[in-house]
């Protein structure tokens, strides 16, 4: 599990658009907050990322940019931006690399069944490429919120 103050682990994935982005195209110029998730065009994975959308112009006002990940290709990204018109960028992490190297693939158990998967989880990345937050097992409702009063005490 990662902590607080490390530097953020680099990551490089084509987002919704087959773009490649890097954490250094925003390193000295931009807060990221980088949340996973477990699935596009999920109940609560949809709520969280319209939550995100819904306070987009608050974290550009902040220099801050929101991207989410998951396992999802960048064609599944696209139609759930294009589904809930949604502001946030999507890295689709279909290796599991990015997932594994922030911590948050690990074992959950739904109705007494245990399988892997992605625990919903939020990091903020400071300008420098520092963790300055760092939460494990967050809730869907309210998280976006909770994550740009963060953002604008940094």
């Amino acid at each position: 599990m990662l902590e607080l103050n490390q530097d953020a682990p680099q990551f490089s994935l084509l987002n919704e658009d087959n773009q490649t982005i890097t954490l250094n195209d925003y390193k000295g110029s931009k807060n990221i907050i980088l949340y996973f998730y477990p699935k596009d065009d999920t109940s609560g994975c949809t709520l969280e990322a319209s939550q995100f959308t819904s306070l987009i112009d608050e974290f550009i006002a902040q220099n801050t940019i929101v991207i989410g990940v998951s396992k999802d290709n960048c064609t599944s990204h696209k139609s759930f931006i294009n589904k809930y018109n949604l502001k946030v960028m999507l890295l689709a992490d279909t290796s599991g690399e990015l997932c594994n190297a922030y911590g948050v693939w690990q074992e959950k158990e739904k109705n007494g069944i245990k399988k892997m998967g992605i625990v919903r989880s939020t990091f903020i990345i400071n300008k420098s490429g520092k963790l300055v937050s760092v939460e494990y097992g967050v809730m869907a409702d309210g998280h976006a919120q909770m994550v740009l009063d963060k953002v604008k005490s940094l």
